[in-house]
């Protein structure tokens, strides 16, 4: 029997507890240490590089974050590693030095990027997440993603993440498939992790009534008061106006 009790104990920080004014970006080592010494639990996002590697990073182009134009499945790791994120001292780290600064302090969320082939960057990062001690769960955009999850690692907690899809170049069937969910009776993922802008839904609030549904990204205090009706927990920034 799978334990859910750690994905709802504390608020859950969106790529870490980032602060721009602060110069502390998104997805960075100073991101995660300011979220473990406040006892948050860590969202952050995968991707894989074709050399391997495995970093933690949100956006497939490299250009938001770091003013370099290309996308990241494109680069090895060393062309990467030396670049500033929003112009601060910090760099892209791996997942093995996230896993490494973490040491099963805080829960983690898993955002599995869907750039490359499902199973390609999954299969990677479970060479490091198997001999991890720590609290984590796993969760894709992609119900493939989290299909080879539950073929492959069916112990290991895993959740879909849902959006409105409204800025997504997808077939309008498509999108209204994944918007309600219609693959979880083949992917039958633990958890839901839901766009707070597309609830109230039906179909969520089904979910809820067996497992539990995390509300992104809450921003503010309207955002948590809407979120505290439908979802079980909250992936938060500006996490110091929340609390």
């Amino acid at each position: 029997m799978k334990n859910f009790d750690f994905l709802t104990s504390n608020l859950i920080v969106h790529r870490g507890m980032y602060n721009i004014n602060k110069g502390i970006p998104e997805n960075s080592l100073k991101a995660f240490e300011m979220a473990i010494e406040n006892n948050h639990i860590i969202e952050l996002d995968l991707h894989l590089l074709k050399d391997n590697s495995v970093v933690v990073f949100h956006d497939d182009n490299l250009e938001r974050m770091t003013g370099m134009d290309k996308n990241i499945k494109d680069c090895t790791y060393d062309e990467i590693k030396d670049l500033n994120l929003n112009s601060t001292k910090y760099h892209i780290p791996l997942l093995k030095k996230v896993l490494e600064l973490v040491d099963g302090k805080v829960p983690l969320v898993i955002e599995f990027k869907y750039d490359v082939r499902p199973g390609l960057l999954e299969k990677e990062a479970m060479k490091f997440l198997q001999k991890y001690n720590g609290e984590f769960v796993v969760k894709s955009f992609s119900p493939l993603s989290v299909n080879w999850f539950k073929k492959n690692y069916p112990d290991i907690i895993r959740g879909q993440l849902v959006s409105s899809y409204e800025k997504v170049e997808l077939n309008g069937f498509l999108k209204l498939l994944l918007r309600n969910m219609f693959f979880n009776f083949i992917t039958k993922p633990d958890f839901i992790s839901y766009n707070i802008k597309a609830l109230p839904n039906r179909k969520v609030s089904k979910f809820r009534e067996r497992k539990p549904v995390l509300g992104w990204v809450i921003r503010n205090k309207d955002d948590m008061n809407k979120a505290k009706k439908y979802c079980d927990n909250f992936i938060c920034e500006n996490i110091e106006e929340l609390v």
